[in-house]
């Protein structure tokens, strides 16, 4: 009696008993299944980050925070080292960098960090490469990257930083960013870096984006649907968007771009309110999240969001304990994870 060879079909997937792990077959061998399973610990937390309140006329150093899946107010975390207005901020699934920003009378080169599965006071990390304000930051698991800003004596920089988020330590030269820019915006996916906008002081419509795990200089993405400053990005990894601003006055547009691909952005919908001043913005891969910023001559508290696999408006999500604006804002479930 013969036995008649099984063929394995492609994709056939089969549980081996020796290594106890699931295995894929490709049309040619078998390979190991990887399962990532990363403890949110309660969910997707975004970070409201230092800023300015009209209620203390200085800088404040206040980190509130929300759980991006449901609505609701946000709640206090702890403080930032210093207090400081335009700082940025980005982060890893365990770790929320916040990096320079303005401590009156210069801009500061502080970075520090916190865990987000935890409340309590920000740890230092280390010390930017300069002194700056009103950057711009985005990363993936693993890498940082800061870009753009403003020196104290207001000339603008055109340098991108970059720090391993893992560890502590100063920020090291990544690249130049697409001009000596600041009041830009920033977004990523898990292997690209995308930097938008900003003034130099001209306004700009430009797009920029850098691979986030080599260094060099941004390369040309395309262009935003209108020039402007003060905006704020989000993302999941395959989706970017870039929230308000100015263009001179404030706006509602809301842009989207693939990240994966060039080409300029289009049309996603408007935000619930036309802000500036730098509101922090925080992401999942579901849910898009602005808060806070300018609606001139005031401060303001609201916080928005959208659903960022859809286009369509921001609705109404809660409100921040304080009105305030020129904060930053970072999670860890963004697009870049």
């Amino acid at each position: 009696m013969s036995i008649i060879p099984v063929t394995v079909p492609t994709g056939a997937i089969r549980y081996n008993t020796d290594s106890n792990k699931m295995e894929c077959f490709n049309g040619t061998k078998w390979w190991q299944v990887a399962v990532s399973s990363p403890d949110l610990n309660g969910g997707a937390r975004g970070l409201i980050n230092g800023g300015y309140s009209p209620a203390s006329p200085t800088t404040i150093n206040r980190i509130e925070y929300i759980t991006i899946s449901t609505a609701g107010n946000s709640a206090d975390f702890g403080d930032l080292s210093a207090g400081r207005s335009y700082p940025t901020s980005c982060g890893s699934r365990s770790r929320g960098l916040t990096l320079t920003g303005y401590t009156s009378p210069v801009a500061s080169d502080i970075i520090d960090y916190v865990t987000f599965a935890s409340t309590g006071n920000a740890t230092d990390f280390g010390n930017a490469s300069n002194g700056r304000s009103s950057g711009a930051a985005l990363s993936n698991n693993t890498r940082g990257l800061t870009g753009g800003g403003q020196a104290s004596n207001g000339t603008n920089y055109n340098v991108i930083d970059y720090v391993t988020i893992a560890s502590t330590g100063n920020s090291v030269d990544f690249g130049d960013i697409y001009g000596t820019v600041d009041y830009l915006g920033a977004c990523q996916s898990s292997t690209r870096g995308i930097f938008a906008g900003g003034q130099t002081p001209t306004k700009l419509n430009t797009i920029g984006f850098v691979t986030i795990a080599t260094t060099g200089n941004t390369i040309d993405f395309g262009d935003l649907t209108q020039s402007r400053r003060f905006l704020q990005g989000v993302s999941n990894s395959t989706r970017g968007i870039f929230g308000s601003g100015a263009t001179p006055t404030a706006t509602t547009v809301l842009d989207y771009i693939t990240i994966a691909s060039t080409g300029n952005a289009a049309d996603f919908g408007d935000d619930l309110i036309a802000r500036e001043e730098c509101n922090a913005a925080m992401s999942s891969p579901t849910r898009g999240v602005w808060a806070g910023g300018l609606v001139s001559p005031a401060c303001r508290d609201e916080i928005s969001y959208i659903a960022i696999p859809t286009q369509g408006n921001a609705v109404d999500f809660g409100n921040l304990s304080a009105i305030t604006s020129s904060s930053s804002g970072n999670s860890n479930a963004h697009g870049g994870l």
